[in-house]
């Protein structure tokens, strides 16, 4: 089972470029493309998805118009806006409208993942959890603070494993968003723990993010220095499992 996508998108290109990087994650399937707002609120009175990747400037309804549509007639989905509008007013508006998050025109197919997994974050905890803790909701939030955990504990367990990580070699050029330290740190965890990894079992170990471990893993899969395989039979949502090579 995966998380259903619908694509809001006036120029053909742009869609299926969208497309095209929702269906490269395989917990994502795109199952339908409008161009305009006012088709896809005709398919979303009869049609559920979980996600709706959406454009601001579309004729006939645009997408802030589209946006507060959605919210009135209660339409569950979260939105990820895609848009070239990059005023502060317009993204102001969004914000208040509740946007999973604002991707601007152009954008790296990187940045698009992390928006999915923004998603998949906060609808995982959002499901898994009835009551929430802090540390839940500043997962879901990203709160930059919340990304170390105030255990002293902990703190001192990432420290010793920071250091061990010293003989891991990076490349000297890493792409914007990936620091070093926090890099050498999830491969030190992954080389100590050789089966399969979820994100939140990393995540809650290191004492980041989900958001952020997920990033690095996708970074580390991309340069092949890690596998990552789907479990199915999680019963629900599948989840994604990752190890070294």
């Amino acid at each position: 089972m995966q998380y259903k996508v619908l694509i809001i998108e006036d120029d053909p290109m742009v869609a299926m470029i969208n497309k095209e990087y929702v269906c490269k994650n395989p917990l994502f399937t795109v199952t339908e493309s409008f161009r305009n707002g006012q088709d896809a609120l005709s398919y979303l009175e009869t049609n559920s998805v979980d996600l709706i990747v959406l454009d601001v400037f579309m004729p006939y309804m645009d997408g802030i118009e589209t946006l507060k549509k959605i919210r009135e007639k209660k339409i569950s989905s979260e939105v990820i806006m895609v848009t070239a509008a990059n005023d502060s007013s317009t993204i102001e508006e969004t914000m208040h409208l509740g946007v999973v998050d604002y991707l601007i025109k152009p954008f790296a197919y990187e940045r698009f993942q992390v928006a999915l997994e923004k998603f998949v974050s906060k609808h995982t905890i959002l499901k898994q959890n009835t009551v929430l803790d802090q540390s839940s909701i500043d997962n879901i939030i990203s709160n930059p603070a919340s990304k170390f955990k105030n255990s002293s504990k902990e703190n001192s367990q990432a420290e010793i494993k920071s250091d061990a990580s010293a003989s891991i070699e990076v490349p000297e050029n890493l792409p914007k968003g990936i620091q070093k330290k926090t890099l050498c740190l999830i491969q030190n965890y992954l080389l100590q723990n050789k089966g399969w990894q979820t994100v939140e079992m990393l995540a809650e170990k290191l004492g980041i993010s989900i958001v952020t471990a997920r990033h690095y893993l996708n970074y580390l899969e991309e340069q092949k220095i890690i596998i990552a395989d789907v479990n199915y039979s999680t019963g629900g949502r599948p989840s994604m499992l990752y190890r070294m090579k």
